[in-house]
């Protein structure tokens, strides 16, 4: 992903998935694909942005309400997702959900 979030005027939310990678690949950036396409669907969907390098991944979702992220998180797609990334693409993972009050950019 390479381009910027579109987002609204704040408030609004933003997780933030920071991620260490396994060496398994095993369908991996299928999935990393279909759920960016899951979520633009979802009510709520403001955005997304996501960097990696060899050692650290950082993905940004954006979001405009806590419900619209707990739906999210729910979501059955999702869930499989997140169950395989525990058991096979992830050596760890930290999520924060943060309200964004103010934004601006160059």
């Amino acid at each position: 992903m390479s381009k910027f979030a579109k987002t609204h005027e704040p408030p609004y939310y933003a997780v933030i998935f920071t991620s260490q990678r396994t060496d398994i690949d095993k369908g991996y950036e299928k999935m990393a694909n279909r759920m960016v396409d899951l979520a633009s669907q979802e009510k709520g969907f403001l955005g997304i942005e996501s960097a990696r390098d060899s050692e650290l991944g950082i993905t940004i979702s954006y979001w405009d309400s806590m419900d619209a992220i707990k739906n999210w998180k729910e979501n059955s797609a999702h869930k499989i997702a997140q169950e395989k990334g525990k058991t096979e693409w992830y050596k760890n993972y930290s999520v924060r959900i943060c309200k964004v009050e103010r934004d601006y950019s160059f």
